[in-house]
């Protein structure tokens, strides 16, 4: 397996952005995982996680969509999202429709709404692949998706796009 790629960053801190986490707990484990990387990243960077759970990863899209409109409703908005799941593969055609309807939705909702989003919906093989890749202490996904969000807000910020 090829090593990631890691580039510097901007870790610039983000006191008082709030962060929509939303979480499918199919695999709960790999759900824990997931979220302790996510809102631990969230955290270094002075910013507050608010999680909602959902069932699976076909919820997603939809869970962040409604916090979102629920926020513009009165509440204080987001200023960015993180989604974390995993899909693992199976013997049915079922693995191909929830990976790239989820993907594609996060990717739409994103682009529309030019909205920081950071996908760490994990697609693997099988259930050893998704826990090296949810574990915070090997590849992280759920940090790592967490820090591309954040890295999108502080992208925005600097742009001075509408919040």
């Amino acid at each position: 397996m090829a090593e990631p790629r890691r580039i510097a960053h901007n870790d610039d801190p983000l006191p008082g952005a709030r962060i929509l986490v939303v979480e499918a707990r199919f695999y709960d484990a790999i759900g824990a995982m997931l979220l302790a990387g996510a809102t631990a990243a969230i955290e270094a960077a002075g910013a507050s996680a608010h999680i909602v759970t959902v069932p699976g990863a076909l919820e997603i899209p939809a869970a962040m969509a409604m916090s979102f409109d629920a926020a513009g409703e009165g509440a204080r908005r987001f200023d960015g999202a993180v989604a974390l799941g995993c899909i693992i593969r199976g013997e049915t055609y079922h693995f191909e429709i929830v990976a790239n309807e989820s993907a594609r939705a996060l990717m739409d909702m994103s682009v529309q709404r030019k909205f920081p989003i950071g996908n760490g919906v994990l697609t693997v093989e099988n259930e050893a692949q998704a826990l090296v890749r949810a574990d915070p202490k090997q590849l992280d996904k759920g940090g790592d998706a967490a820090r591309a969000a954040l890295a999108l807000v502080r992208l925005k910020r600097k742009s001075g796009a509408a919040q």
